[in-house]
């Protein structure tokens, strides 16, 4: 029976293949920003519909779709793709290259949506093959806080009904098409924005020592919070702190009256992550305070880390080499990226899982958020296929 249920899932997902392709080259040609995805939204209710499966809006552009299969309160289990994209000028020569100025989807959401909706057609005409219900969701804003998932779960997503767990997938630059990833526990970090004004009377770079100088403050807060995660944090958890920006002074001879930085903090461990908070904000404050000049400091909470439960991802880890072969299911690594997916992990099993899509020998070997990302489209096949199959047998 189940090398039966994996014939006709291949099958049906080879397939479908073309049709679910030429839906990506749509969505990739027509990008939209977070909490902007309008026309994806449109365009998702009415493949679903075409499908004949029942749909809501949530979080105005949010869609969830319901297939219910035998004994369908059972048990439910919720897949999810995001749809937002990102702004940024897409560079790659190819017939469905972005319409949209300066929006892109260069992190392979367009894939991620296509696959479910792919996984979903196949999901609704296997319906009487499997028992309980399965959850789509169909995600916006995951590329901006306050995420997508947060909103979601607050207009209700994981209740009636409450599904038992959810999968998602995500694009993989670095894994060759054909092969998916897996890893049990936490596996991406929680993301923090750091935004902090320094501020003095400013004045004559010829007399620093009738003003604060902001700049020096500036210099000495970046490496004095860079302790912070030397001296303070468990070298054993992973754990960053980055300042990106500094913004100050615009000539060579005034001292600036306001320098701006900007950075990110990400932890794997959420106790960490909030004794971290303070103590950025207490070596920030007392530093600039002891050099004469006030501070503004701003922590932007953003998402928690990807904590992949255990028993959920060994089982669809079994369920993918069932489906794909053993050679052909690696264990991920722990990354430092962020992902509003762990939203859900906080409130029920989640598992968060990679698609192999690179292939250096047609120069598909750019990474997620670069003007060239782009994906070996076979992957499509592979990721509806392992989404269907996960969504019948996970239920079990």
């Amino acid at each position: 029976m189940q090398n039966s249920s994996i014939t006709t899932i291949k099958s049906l997902a080879k397939q479908y293949a073309q049709e679910f392709i030429d839906v990506r080259h749509h969505l990739h040609a027509y990008p939209e920003l977070s909490y902007q995805e309008f026309e994806t939204s449109k365009f998702i209710q009415s493949k679903l519909s075409e499908i004949g499966i029942e749909f809501e809006v949530k979080a105005t552009t949010g869609v969830i779709g319901i297939i219910k299969g035998k004994n369908p309160e059972s048990r439910t289990i919720a897949l999810r793709a995001d749809m937002d994209a990102l702004p940024i000028t897409e560079e790659n020569d190819i017939e469905y290259k972005s319409q949209n100025a300066g929006v892109m989807h260069a992190c392979g959401h367009d894939v991620h949506t296509t696959i479910l909706l792919g996984a979903a057609k196949i999901l609704y005409q296997l319906k009487h093959e499997f028992e309980g219900t399965i959850k789509l969701v169909f995600q916006p804003g995951e590329e901006k806080n306050p995420g997508g998932a947060s909103l979601l779960i607050k207009e209700g997503v994981l209740e009636n009904p409450k599904p038992q767990g959810i999968i998602g997938l995500h694009v993989h630059p670095g894994l060759n098409y054909g092969k998916l990833s897996f890893r049990t526990g936490r596996v991406m970090a929680s993301a923090d924005e750091i935004y902090i004004t320094i501020k003095g009377s400013g004045g004559h770079a010829a007399a620093p020592h009738l003003t604060a100088d902001t700049i020096l403050i500036a210099s000495h807060l970046i490496v004095a919070l860079q302790q912070i995660i030397s001296r303070n944090k468990n070298p054993l958890s992973p754990s960053v702190l980055s300042i990106c920006s500094v913004q100050g002074g615009h000539t060579t001879n005034v001292i600036p009256s306001e320098v701006k930085l900007m950075g990110t903090f990400r932890a794997m461990d959420e106790q960490w992550r909030y004794q971290a908070h303070e103590l950025i904000k207490k070596t920030a404050t007392e530093l600039v305070h002891a050099m004469g000049a006030e501070i503004d400091l701003k922590i932007d909470v953003g998402y928690p880390c990807v904590d992949n439960d255990a028993t959920l991802t060994n089982a669809a880890w079994r369920l993918a080499e069932e489906l794909m072969g053993k050679e052909n299911v690696e264990e991920t690594e722990v990354r430092m990226g962020a992902e509003d997916f762990g939203y859900y992990t906080q409130q029920i099993s989640g598992c968060f899982f990679r698609l192999g899509v690179r292939n250096e020998e047609q120069g598909i070997v750019n990474q997620v958020h670069t003007p060239k990302f782009n994906i070996d489209e076979r992957a499509i096949e592979t990721g509806i296929a392992m989404m269907a199959w996960l969504g019948m047998q996970i239920l079990k």
